[in-house]
């Protein structure tokens, strides 16, 4: 059965650093794009954190991500990890792994996305 399954969660203070890691599925691991998104209120709709095109390695970030967040994908483990420093309490949230059976340009819209994780939480104090 196809999944994807998000570890390394936690709290931290405020300029910490987290690395999340989610194992994927073979068939997942092969779908055009997989991403972190984040869901930083329950009230709030998911926003994306980064993604990256497993076609061409292309990968993308989010304003708030950029220069602090690292994305990168383990095909031996079958794994798609994002390194988190200096880590603000804004990046609170809901992390969720996701996979697109199928490619779009609209790489941070939620909806394009066919499979997710469960979500993990990350808590930064301050």
């Amino acid at each position: 059965q196809e999944h994807l399954a998000e570890s390394g969660g936690g709290s931290v203070q405020t300029g910490g650093s987290l690395t999340l890691s989610c194992t994927v599925s073979e068939w997942l691991f092969t779908r055009p794009l997989l991403a972190w998104f984040r869901r930083p209120d329950p009230k709030k709709l998911r926003e994306g954190v980064a993604a990256i095109d497993t076609r061409s390695g292309l990968i993308t970030y989010a304003e708030s991500a950029q220069g602090r967040f690292t994305l990168s994908k383990d095909s031996a483990k079958r794994t798609l990890n994002l390194q988190m420093n200096n880590l603000k309490p804004e990046d609170t949230g809901i992390y969720y792994c996701a996979a697109a059976q199928y490619y779009t340009a609209y790489t941070f819209m939620d909806g394009r996305y066919t499979h997710w994780g469960q979500g993990i939480q990350v808590t930064v104090s301050s």
